[in-house]
């Protein structure tokens, strides 16, 4: 490695060559000296006519170095509006293009315009056409505050309960959304329907351009934003869930957080004016607040990203001031969104509040931690995190203790499941496990990304980027200033802030990846933006290449090769992406347009089939029970109240789910009538599915967690023994013998569905 003494050996011995051609042009030693003088002598006695035209020649020759220099301070500057200008327009169409993506591959997919309204609100899978109904109900509604008022009362959703839908189930972009479509007129122009999917869409948009400016502000080229995008709509199964479940949460958030990462990125860059600085803490400030707005986990994504600042904090990666400004943003954020969505306890107890809590605490405790030689900086850096986080921990500790706060105790023990800290027999926390979202991802995740082409490069950009970070680290703990600016010859790529950020980002979030395969839709895109970055920065070439080159070189031979090393990392830069650029386009650019040709088809006779019966059968009183995943379709499509939702953060509702969820297991027929009355049910849905389960995860069948929560089931050294008393009961309620006949009474049935009513009056019959 190339240290900086053989820069300055080198700039010195070219300084010595220029003073001693300057000596020989001018003449040697002291006898040129005096010929000068006496030269000039002689010419002193020229007439006054000859010195002002000396004088004017002069003058004509400064005024002309000043126009030329003003030339190329305009020509620069025109360069530089030319290629922000193509940037952005570059940036704006990829996010254009991505948002007709989506229109026509869901058209192509659910034949969307072809359908009926009942049939389009299937296609919201998952439970989330639930989010939809509130939408609907916001239009319907004879005012914009009337229907506010009735959301916040809401006693048509859950049997025998009130709840506040706007705060229990974030329901915050339907207000949003609805008020748009109502102020922007376009109830005479397009459905209500369409201008909901229209809203998301752009919401991807927007998310793909953020994306783009990410990899820009860090690479310094827009083409490692069309990269970026590339490889993120390439790799679509693993970046979004837009196209099947539309209406989620976090399709509706993730938006605003990418716009924050953006903004983020560039506030932390040192090549930046005080102007572009101020707006883009502006910009921080208000998607911060809107994606904790949007998103009722977002505080959870916060303190993530809270976590990696800390450590870039700690090791004086970037300057004091801006770390106290992100902080502001944080806190400002997390009280406006406790006021406006009515006092939320879950903001005061989350682990983002307590962060910056012990971190403003530590940090006035330990005021002169980034002082002293490197061991003692060590030993202090050890102390200072171990305040943070057991402050942290016990502020958070107290909040729960003091506010009322609960409900999470079902969630730290799904966790010590998951880490395989305990084991449970209990319904919920097995429940979870089971859940997609919540286990470990594949083999097949990093094989898609390694047939795309990002996980190779990101594993070569990562070891790159995260050594020259360590090399910064080392600096910085050594007593080495931080650097205001860093110039591309010095090929330190590791001691940009912004690119450090990325690169503890990724980690984290690759960390949690790699343990919740929920977790991959905030990396995989980053993972994306970061890796175009690396493949498209010219820095990051020469930061290699000052690795690989020789000490024993001489000084002057030296400069030669650091110039000709970024004359090569330049040609890199370019080749390496378009090379890739060109492989992708000859792989997946068929793949993507036979999406958008080929014919499918989403249809589900047997669901519309029974959300006609019961909008034409069931009395308006009537109160189904199911899965929550079916009563979230039940509700967006007939309206009518159900015993639960599907939420998976909501402890009562959880519960409330195993007592439905008990009609597949070996219970009898006066158990299952008795919890189904508990809830007010008048009718409840068998799924054939449910009942005869298929699943390739061992005891993740629904039957198989209530069997073994109710104990009728053992498992012992890879050995099943059945203890049960009773049959299925949703076997033996289709053989309509009593004593099942006396408690409920099959109304309705097809291949998929059979509908029983809870008799209100028992009537024994054998």
């Amino acid at each position: 490695e190339t240290t900086d003494e053989d820069d300055s050996a080198a700039t010195r011995a070219g300084a010595e060559v220029g003073t001693a051609d300057g000596a020989h042009a001018d003449g040697d030693g002291p006898a040129a000296g005096d010929a000068r003088k006496g030269g000039t002598d002689v010419e002193g006695a020229s007439s006054p006519k000859e010195e002002e035209k000396v004088d004017h020649l002069s003058a004509n020759g400064t005024g002309s170095a000043e126009g030329a220099h003003r030339c190329s301070k305009l020509a620069v500057l025109l360069q530089r509006v030319v290629k922000l200008f193509i940037g952005c327009l570059a940036a704006v169409t990829c996010g254009m293009i991505y948002a007709v993506y989506l229109s026509t591959y869901h058209e192509r997919k659910f034949w969307f315009s072809s359908r009926q309204e009942m049939e389009r609100e299937i296609t919201f899978q998952g439970g989330s056409g639930l989010y939809y109904y509130y939408y609907k109900h916001m239009l319907f509604a004879s005012s914009f505050e009337k229907g506010v008022y009735e959301l916040t009362r809401d006693n048509r959703t859950v049997s025998g309960q009130t709840i506040n839908a706007v705060e229990q189930l974030s329901l915050y972009p339907e207000l949003l959304c609805s008020l748009l479509y109502k102020l922007s007129g376009s109830q005479d122009s397009i459905e209500p329907v369409y201008f909901y999917i229209g809203v998301v869409f752009g919401l991807q948009a927007v998310y793909v351009t953020a994306l783009f400016v990410c990899s820009w502000v860090m690479s310094g080229t827009w083409v490692a934003g069309l990269l970026a995008v590339a490889w993120y709509i390439i790799n679509r199964p693993d970046t979004t869930t837009v196209v099947y479940a539309i209406p989620l949460r976090d399709n509706w958030a993730l938006p605003y957080f990418s716009c924050q990462v953006a903004a983020l990125t560039s506030f932390l860059s040192n090549n930046i004016s005080a102007a572009t600085e101020m707006f883009c803490y502006l910009l921080m400030s208000v998607t911060t607040f809107t994606f904790i707005v949007m998103w009722e986990h977002g505080h959870y994504v916060l303190f993530v990203q809270g976590v990696v600042l800390l450590l870039l904090d700690c090791f004086d990666l970037i300057p004091a001031r801006k770390t106290a400004d992100i902080h502001k943003v944080y806190l400002s954020s997390l009280l406006l969104a406790y006021v406006l969505q009515y006092q939320r306890s879950a903001l005061l107890s989350s682990p983002l509040l307590s962060l910056l809590v012990a971190s403003l605490l530590a940090r006035y405790l330990q005021q002169n931690m980034k002082m002293g030689p490197l061991v003692a900086r060590l030993m202090k850096l050890v102390l200072h995190l171990y305040l943070v986080f057991t402050t942290g921990i016990t502020f958070n500790y107290l909040v729960k203790k003091i506010l009322p706060v609960d409900q999470s105790d079902f969630i730290l023990k799904f966790l010590e499941v998951k880490f395989g800290l305990n084991s449970t027999t209990e319904f919920i926390p097995n429940l979870l496990l089971c859940e997609e979202g919540f286990q470990s991802p594949g083999q097949d995740l990093f094989l898609r990304l390694t047939q795309a082409s990002v996980l190779p490069f990101y594993v070569l950009v990562m070891l790159v980027c995260l050594f020259s970070t360590m090399q910064a680290i080392y600096r910085r703990l050594s007593g080495e200033r931080l650097m205001g600016g860093v110039q591309m010859e010095q090929g330190r790529i590791g001691e940009r802030p912004e690119v450090i950020y990325h690169v503890f980002h990724t980690l984290l979030f690759g960390a949690l990846a790699m343990l919740f395969q929920g977790m991959k839709y905030l990396w995989t895109p980053y993972v994306c933006a970061f890796t175009a970055f690396g493949v498209c920065s010219p820095e990051l070439w020469v930061t290699v290449f000052r690795w690989v080159r020789l000490k024993s070189v001489h000084p002057v031979v030296l400069r030669a090769i650091t110039l000709g090393g970024v004359l090569q990392a330049l040609i890199l830069s370019t080749a390496v992406p378009t090379i890739i650029a060109f492989s992708l386009w000859r792989e997946f650019f068929p793949r993507v347009l036979s999406e958008l040709t080929e014919v499918q088809e989403f249809y589900d006779p047997d669901t519309v089939e029974l959300m006609n019966w019961i909008k034409s059968h069931a009395p308006l009183a009537a109160v189904f029970a199911a899965s929550p995943a079916l009563l979230g379709t039940v509700k967006v499509c007939t309206g009518w109240p159900v015993t639960s939702l599907p939420l998976y953060t909501d402890l009562s509702l959880l519960q409330r789910s195993e007592s439905t969820y008990q009609v597949y297991a070996m219970r009898s027929a006066e158990e299952v009538y008795k919890l189904l009355t508990a809830q007010q049910s008048s009718f409840v849905i068998v799924e054939e599915e449910l009942c005869n389960q298929m699943s390739s995860v061992r005891g993740c069948r629904i039957k198989d967690l209530l069997d073994y929560a109710n104990g009728h089931v053992v498992y012992d050294k890879g050995e099943t023994y059945t203890f049960a008393k009773y049959g299925r009961f949703c076997h033996e309620i289709k053989m309509n013998y009593s004593p099942y006949t006396n408690y409920f009474t099959r109304v309705f049935w097809n291949r998929s569905y059979h509908v029983y009513r809870v008799n209100s009056v028992i009537s024994f019959q054998y």
